[in-house]
């Protein structure tokens, strides 16, 4: 049953209401200010005056933006009702009340309710998102971003994507690869932050054979193997400067040699690359050569974080179960606390985050997906001070990376720097937590 909350001091209109908001079918609650704590679908609001003080505790309620308002006043103008028209409340009802009308509406607002409430309960069989190439939204924000890879698609132009961690800077590089003349030739991706500082130049470039202790035959780099097609170099500003220096002369030249030959190769491949910092702060800290900058950056596009995505959020959340619920042949459906939390929730690891979160609820779910299967969105990471004796060292130290990570709003190579391991470690033992298959070493 849907929840309908009363506030008013004024008792001659909560008398007047009682019948009406009883007989309407909702669960009534009541309370003569908005300090007191209430929970409600819809909330009927009517001081005995409306003032500035009425306006600022209206926006500061937590039920703001999640609730329909109903406001009733006494028909004097006022600017604070203006105001809170304009902040999206629905309807004004001005004294004397046409309590026909009133109850109307009540059933408008309860029979949309109850219809909300029916398709949260509906298992998700299929998606409603718009799609272009590997990337999923319908939001303003993503649709401006697949006119910005459509034109680029069509040139030869070096891309540089910037947006955090999980936001999808990989599947835009493929979509970007999969529309251009390119897609039948090779796409290579690269993580520049996981390779070894002492081999990513032979990865890069290859080597020959007696390069070096361990090079017991000759190796083609990425260069050679991307051949026409597309090079992917994910977070370039975690690639040592003096090997940016090199990549900068391939950029310039499109000539380069394996590590140990004198032999000049030639390539053709177009580059993408990609970081989670801002360009100017990897700039100004020392962690991109602003040459290499510009060089990459014919054409930059910055990808929009999940939680400005908008409707997005649920969206994907329901595309992501209705794929899981075609595979294995299951009807598991979001309850409407689960939907809530999903759309409130910041989501740090953007769609990373969210997919993985869903599979995993997906697994822990009988029936419905509720607050029970999504931990997640409800207990924050242990902090570092409340690892109580007898804590493992795995779990210590799990807990201190991960809230290290939150601490710098997921910039791994600042919570590499802050817990003294190098970025690589740091990679390692965040997909050993994703595996669900960490080790204390």
């Amino acid at each position: 049953m849907a929840r309908l909350h009363l506030v008013t001091d004024d008792l001659a209109l909560a008398q007047q209401l009682a019948t009406p908001l009883t007989q309407a079918g909702y669960q009534l609650t009541q309370s003569t200010t908005l300090h007191e704590p209430f929970r409600a679908d819809l909330v009927v609001y009517g001081p005995s005056h409306f003032g500035e003080q009425d306006y600022r505790e209206y926006r500061q309620h937590p039920l703001a933006h999640q609730a329909d308002w109903l406001l009733v006043s006494d028909g004097t103008p006022n600017p604070w009702l203006d105001k809170l028209m304009r902040r999206g409340v629905a309807y004004h009802f001005r004294k004397p009340l046409d309590l026909d009308h009133l109850q109307q509406v009540l059933a408008e607002f309860r029979d949309e309710l109850a219809e909300q409430s029916s398709s949260c309960a509906q298992a998700p069989l299929r998606s409603n998102l718009d799609q272009y190439g590997l990337l999923l939204g319908s939001s303003e924000v993503m649709r401006r971003l697949y006119r910005l890879i459509r034109r680029v698609s069509r040139t030869d132009a070096n891309v540089l994507l910037v947006g955090e961690s999980g936001s999808g800077k990989e599947l835009a590089a493929r979509t970007i690869h999969q529309q251009s003349q390119r897609a039948a030739e090779p796409f290579v991706a690269v993580n520049c932050a996981a390779l070894s500082a002492e081999l990513v130049e032979s990865e890069l470039f290859g080597h020959v054979k007696g390069a070096f202790t361990g090079a017991l035959k000759d190796h083609s780099g990425f260069f050679e193997r991307g051949a026409a097609g597309t090079l992917f170099l994910d977070e370039i500003t975690e690639m040592p400067l003096e090997l940016q220096s090199k990549l900068l002369r391939v950029l310039e030249t499109g000539e380069f040699r394996r590590v140990g030959s004198d032999k000049v190769q030639y390539t053709k491949v177009r580059i993408i690359a990609a970081t989670n910092r801002s360009p100017d702060e990897a700039i100004d800290g020392g962690f991109l050569r602003e040459d290499l900058y510009f060089r990459l950056a014919h054409f930059p596009i910055q990808l929009p974080p999940l939680r400005q995505r908008d409707d997005d959020i649920v969206e994907l959340a329901r595309h992501f179960l209705a794929y899981r619920n075609v595979e294995t042949g299951t009807d598991k459906a979001f309850t409407q606390g689960a939907i809530d939390a999903i759309a409130q929730y910041s989501w740090p690891g953007n769609v990373r985050q969210l997919k993985h979160c869903i599979e995993r609820a997906h697994i822990l779910a009988v029936n419905e997906i509720g607050l029970g299967e999504l931990p997640d969105l409800t207990e924050k990471p242990l902090a570092t001070e409340d690892i109580a004796p007898g804590t493992t060292l795995r779990d210590a130290e799990r807990s201190l990376i991960l809230a290290t990570l939150e601490a710098c709003q997921q910039n791994k190579t600042q919570a590499a720097q802050q817990l003294g391991v190098s970025v690589k470690t740091l990679y390692n033992k965040l997909e050993k937590y994703r595996e669900g298959e960490e080790e204390w070493q």
